[in-house]
C-alpha cells in the first residue's frame, strides 16, 4: 500500500485571488470590446450559483430558474469591466455580447458534468 502524500503548499487548496481579463466583441462587424475581469469561485460560491438555480414548489417538484444563476454569477465572478457597467448594465448586454460574457463566466455545473462522465451507466 503507497503511503499518501499530503499536500506541501496549502496555497494550492484555495481559489485564485487573481482575476483573469477577457475581452468580448461589442458586434460581429465592429472592432470594439468590452473587457471584463472574471474572479474564480470558491467551492462555497459555486453551491450557492447552483443553490440559486433550484427552486422547490409547495408540490415538491423543482424547477430551475436559470436567470437568477447569471445574476448570481455575475454579481459575485465579475470583477471589474472596461468601461465600468454595473450589475443591472451587465444583464441588459445584447443577446452577442451576453452569450460571450457566458462563456467566460464560470461553469458552476462543470464539476457536476465531470462527475456524470465518470459513472458507468
Amino acid at each position: 500500500m503507497s503511503e499518501e502524500k499530503i499536500v506541501s503548499d496549502k496555497n494550492s487548496l484555495f481559489a485564485t485571488v487573481n482575476t483573469e481579463c477577457h475581452t468580448i466583441r461589442v458586434s460581429p462587424d465592429s472592432d470594439e470590446v468590452l473587457k471584463v475581469w472574471v474572479k474564480e469561485p470558491t467551492w462555497l460560491q459555486v453551491e450557492q450559483a447552483l443553490s440559486s438555480v433550484m427552486q422547490m414548489n409547495e408540490t415538491g417538484e423543482m424547477t430551475l430558474d436559470l436567470n437568477k444563476m447569471y445574476k448570481f454569477m455575475c454579481t459575485e465572478f465579475v470583477d471589474k469591466t472596461e468601461p465600468k457597467l454595473t450589475t443591472l448594465e451587465l444583464l441588459r448586454l445584447s443577446p452577442y455580447v451576453g452569450s460571450q460574457l457566458k462563456e467566460v463566466l464560470p461553469n458552476p455545473f462543470f464539476d457536476l458534468q465531470e462527475e456524470d462522465k465518470g459513472k458507468a451507466i
